[in-house]
């Protein structure tokens, strides 16, 4: 379980195809600090199981699904990525509840000032829309961030100053691919509902 805090943006190393499989490679100062083989590491809102380590690069393996429905495979070495820790059970919660299971991709349709924060919008499929909701969760590129406006094509948040300098969402261009979780609570009350029908 991640909160969507991103505690360091790092850097691919690498992402490469080998012995069969892909392996994605990150360098990081604060996320490996500690970090054990077999931890789970939030990349960009996917939940990963560290499979190597080498001082401060982290290597992760990619199974075909994750390569198909999230922007992992998209990435370049030198791409900065978010990175979060699980919560340990001490934990501060300071976002809302993360898995890490990213429910599908969006595309990133307009950025532009608003004083010193960032108004950005997101258009996504309609099948992931229905469980967003004004002021509701929801994890971009695993930030933990409070929809806006929620309209027939796309959804829209702000980013604070500080919020700005500590994830990767302000550098991505336009058009390119977000991953996106949804608010587990939605999917678990539509389920319920659907059950008492």
């Amino acid at each position: 379980m991640f909160t969507g805090i991103v505690e360091e943006v790092g850097r691919v190393a690498s992402l490469e195809c080998r012995t069969g499989g892909w392996h994605l490679a990150v360098r990081s100062k604060i996320v490996s600090e500690g970090t054990r083989l077999g931890d789970s590491i939030c990349v960009n809102g996917v939940c990963l199981t560290v499979t190597a380590l080498q001082d401060d690069q982290l290597t992760f393996g990619l199974a075909p699904e994750t390569l198909q429905r999230t922007n992992l495979g998209d990435l370049k070495p030198g791409d900065g990525v978010n990175l979060e820790r699980s919560l340990p059970a001490n934990g501060r919660f300071g976002g809302h509840f993360v898995q890490g299971h990213v429910d599908g991709t969006g595309v990133l349709v307009d950025r532009r000032p608003d004083g010193d924060s960032l108004r950005m919008a997101v258009a996504a499929e309609p099948a992931l829309l229905r469980y967003i909701v004004p002021k509701g969760y929801i994890a971009v590129d695993g930030t933990s961030l409070t929809a806006i406006d929620v309209l027939r094509d796309r959804f829209t948040f702000m980013l604070i100053s500080y919020t700005q300098q500590h994830i990767v969402l302000p550098t991505r261009p336009l058009g390119a691919k977000i991953n996106l979780e949804v608010d587990i609570l939605a999917k678990y009350a539509e389920k319920l509902l659907a059950a008492r029908s």
